[in-house]
Order: structure tokens, then sequence, then C-alpha cells
């Protein structure tokens, strides 16, 4: 089941609609395949659509792994689906970041807190200009807010790794942001 999720995350969705739209992400603006480099290169609407076919990928590995076993299967298979997203074999390991993916597994596993992480993404990117600040306070966010509601320990190994995945996915972009030189979302 792992690798089924591992190759749901590979399904390259930015390259599908930035080709669709008449970029190629990985050579437009930042070059990383994901819903933030989209939006600014080829639109509102196909941004949109990226965020919406990585989280969609992070929600069926859950899925996946929910039927296949139980509730630690599926978030092991959610972890897979993010790694498959930032690291996929089939374009040399040059992926996206993952948080659109991380909050598609998050909107199975922990709808509650997704109800939280998406509006606090969005205050920070509208406040901050940075959607990559704004995926980090998601992300970290989400991971504290999982941790106090004591899961089982697998799980929240599960969430951890995922959030740190995400995190040092943005290692570049914690840089530019501090020597304020983090590009605005728009």
């Amino acid at each position: 089941m792992t690798a089924l999720a591992h190759a749901l995350g590979t399904l390259p969705v930015a390259h599908v609609v930035g080709r669709r739209a008449g970029v190629d992400p990985t050579t437009a603006g930042s070059g990383n395949p994901g819903a933030s480099n989209v939006y600014r290169t080829a639109g509102r609407r196909a941004g949109l659509l990226v965020f919406a076919g990585d989280a969609a990928k992070g929600a069926l590995a859950v899925a996946v792994g929910w039927l296949a076993g139980d509730r630690v299967l599926a978030v092991v298979c959610g972890l897979a689906a993010v790694l498959g997203h930032v690291a996929p074999v089939t374009r040399r390991f040059r992926g996206g970041k993952g948080v659109a993916t991380a909050a598609g597994v998050l909107v199975v596993l922990f709808p509650i807190v997704a109800l939280v992480a998406v509006p606090s993404w969005l205050l920070v990117a509208k406040v901050t200009g940075k959607a990559s600040l704004a995926s980090i306070v998601a992300v970290v966010g989400a991971a504290v807010v999982i941790w106090f509601r004591s899961p089982p320990v697998e799980e929240l190994l599960g969430v951890v790794a995922i959030v740190v995945v995400v995190v040092l996915r943005h290692a570049s972009n914690i840089r530019r942001l501090l020597r304020g030189e983090e590009r605005a979302l728009r």
C-alpha cells in the first residue's frame, strides 16, 4: 500500500496544469512544481487546480491506507504520498514542497485541525504575502494542535515526519525570509 501511496504522490499535477496554461513550472518562476509557483506563473485558477490536485493525492493515499489497514497505515501512506511529491523518482527527485499534499492528508485524518490550518494559511498569506511563511506556520501549527489532542504515538510520529519534510523543503525559503528576500505570492 505504501508503494501505491508513494506513486500517487509522484503524479505531476503542476506539470499537467502548467502545460495546459502554457507554462512549465520547473523553468518558470521559482522552478518549483507546486501550487504557489503555478499560481504566480500561470494564474489563480491554475494555482488552485494544482493545490486541489496535490491535496487529492494526499487524501487518496490516506484513504487507500485506511481501507487496506487501519489509521496507522493511513498515516504511513500519507507520509509516503508527501515523500513521493517532494522527491519523485520519475523527475530526478525534483518535486514540490509538499504543502498541498500534506493538507490533503490532514483533511482526511484530522478534519477539525484542517479547519484551523487552512484559514491560518490564508490569514498569514494575506497579511505577509508570503506563501512559504504561511505554509510553515500552517503545518507547524497543525502539528502542535494534533499533539495537544494526544493521538497515539504512531500517528504523532507520522505527523511530525510530514512536518519535518515540509519544513526541510522550505529551507531555502526560510533563508530568504530571514534575509527579507522571499518572493511575494502576488
